[in-house]
């Protein structure tokens, strides 16, 4: 039936307010010449191997003996999931914890296409030179990512984007530290994955519902819609958060509580210490004064669940109430 259009023919011009429309001329045959109107190749087209196959093979005494190890290579925007094959050789051979985190590092210099680290397990961690395309992190399962530019690189990483869309969509486990900005709906679906980044678009932590997210910039309008659990820390240089963010569901305040105020130093040392963002370390170096430009984000329906609460006077007014 594929182009078959002399088989279809119009049987109602619709309403009378569509009483001049047409379809025939969609319905026109073009002459396709010598060639057929429809795929008359046989079988299938072969898809090339991916880089996994190469980073599995150099991986040999890994597998064999359990080594721990460091590979690189050279990337393209063309080399796709990268980690994904190799983590489920990983998984099959040692379980979903059985690596220790860092056991196998494979430092990439590049463009990273789609999907880098898309299911990475625990004991992979994966380090761009460079920058990396949408889904990074798509499923994250325990790996450990870190895009960062060349130290040549005279771009400044807070200002500009280092990775794409949908970032860590649906995450459970692991790592992000990217320097740099992601694009839209950064973390969307993140169920348990740590993230530090230096901005990102619209849509940010959309159906996030677990986790930690540390943004070191701004953020893009709606931010928040659906997020209904775990936490997120924004460093709002120009005081415009407060017009980005979803309020139906959230609650937002400066970080009132020393431990979360510690939680949020240690992840932006760690940030600095994966990537060596000049921006962050700025940030680290004069802690006093960006700490107060720190918003601590988080589901108002979550708030009662946190280990520790947001503020310290809370547990006081609890105690005096039950008092």
């Amino acid at each position: 039936m594929i182009g078959r259009t002399d088989l279809l023919h119009q049987i109602s011009r619709g309403s009378e307010m569509l009483d001049d429309l047409d379809l025939n001329p969609l319905l026109v045959q073009a002459d396709p010449g010598p060639y057929a109107r429809y795929c008359t190749i046989q079988g299938r087209n072969e898809v090339p191997e991916t880089l996994d196959a190469q980073m599995i093979a150099d991986a040999a005494p890994l597998f064999e003996h359990g080594e721990k190890m460091q590979l690189q290579y050279t990337i393209r925007n063309t080399h796709r999931a990268i980690g994904t094959k190799i983590s489920s050789k990983i998984t099959r051979k040692f379980g979903m914890f059985g690596l220790q985190p860092g056991h196998l590092t494979v430092r990439l210099r590049g463009s990273a296409g789609q999907s880098l680290g898309a299911f990475a397990v625990q004991g992979v961690k994966l380090e761009v030179l460079g920058d990396a395309n949408d889904y990074v992190g798509k499923g994250l399962s325990g790996a450990t990512i870190v895009v960062r530019t060349a130290p040549s690189s005279p771009l400044r990483s807070n200002e500009n984007t280092i990775i794409g869309n949908t970032v860590l969509y649906g995450a459970t486990a692991g790592a992000l530290f990217a320097a740099g900005q992601a694009g839209e709906r950064f973390a969307v679906r993140n169920s348990g994955a740590i993230a530090v980044v230096e901005g990102c678009g619209s849509n940010g932590l959309r159906i996030h519902d677990r986790g930690t997210a540390v943004i070191l910039g701004p953020v893009g309008d709606n931010f928040g819609a659906g997020f209904t659990g775990g936490m997120a820390f924004v460093y709002d240089a120009d005081d415009e958060f407060t017009v980005r963010v979803n309020p139906d569901t959230l609650v937002w305040q400066r970080v009132a509580h020393p431990h979360w105020a510690e939680v949020l130093r240690d992840l932006v040392a760690r940030h600095v210490a994966e990537t060596t963002s000049q921006h962050a370390a700025r940030l680290l170096n004069d802690w006093q004064r960006a700490l107060p430009r720190f918003w601590q984000v988080v589901p108002k329906e979550f708030v009662r669940h946190l280990p520790v609460p947001l503020d310290p006077m809370s547990v006081e007014d609890l105690e005096a109430r039950r008092a």
